[in-house]
């Protein structure tokens, strides 16, 4: 009974059926099922397998999006059963990401934010056209081990360089993993202005993330 829930939420993430994720999360968790074993043995295995589709060429931008807003719902239905029993998802970081100052573009922002939650990490997303001094602030409000800092035009690109300068005046930068992204950043761009990585979708994001903090 449990693996067959377990499955059909699973599967549910994979075929881009937000409704039907958070109607299986209702019944395991009906069922007894832990909210931990829910995550663990679903939600994570189910986005795995979309960001393996993704990397494949078989799933697009648009199938990422779906599945992810089922794995947010997922979530927000799981984290006050969490907290009932207290219970907390093992961290695999602190992460403080945002579009930088000047820039607006929020979509690949957000899914690297989502896929990053749904892979463990405690995100904290800034939203966008965000000012250096708040990326500054949050680092220091959260111990983040992680930056991910987006930009979507070449006008706003040198807000990352400036972000990455500015931590190391505050005394930041060797606390911190700076990871890099958008549609004009290249692994170029990221390694000469001192990034620690450059990601050119949310599934590498990913990756790159588990590698920066050690996780992979």
């Amino acid at each position: 009974m449990s693996t067959a829930l377990l499955e059909r939420i699973s599967a549910s993430l994979v075929e881009g059926d937000p409704d039907g994720t958070v109607a299986g999360v209702r019944d395991a968790l009906a069922a007894g099922l832990e909210p931990m074993a829910i995550i663990d043995g679903a939600l994570v295995a189910g986005m795995r397998t979309v960001g393996d589709k993704y990397a494949s060429g078989e799933y697009f931008l648009p199938n990422l999006i779906v599945s992810a807003s089922g794995m947010k719902q997922a979530m927000a239905l799981l984290e006050p059963e969490l907290k009932a029993r207290r219970q907390e998802v093992k961290s695999a970081g602190t992460v403080v990401i945002g579009t930088v100052r000047g820039d607006i573009h929020e979509i690949g922002k957000s899914l690297v934010a989502t896929m990053l939650a749904a892979n463990g990490f405690d995100v904290h997303d800034l939203g966008v056209d965000v000012p250096v001094d708040t990326f500054v602030a949050r680092v220091k409000e959260t111990g983040a081990n992680l930056v991910g800092l987006s930009a979507l035009l070449t006008t706003t690109m040198h807000g990352q360089k400036d972000v990455i300068e500015a931590l190391a005046k505050a005394g930041l930068r060797e606390q911190v993993k700076v990871m890099v992204g958008g549609a004009p950043v290249s692994r170029a761009w990221a390694d000469g202005i001192g990034a620690d990585g450059w990601a050119q979708d949310a599934v590498s994001a990913v990756d790159l993330a588990a590698r920066l903090v050690g996780r992979a």
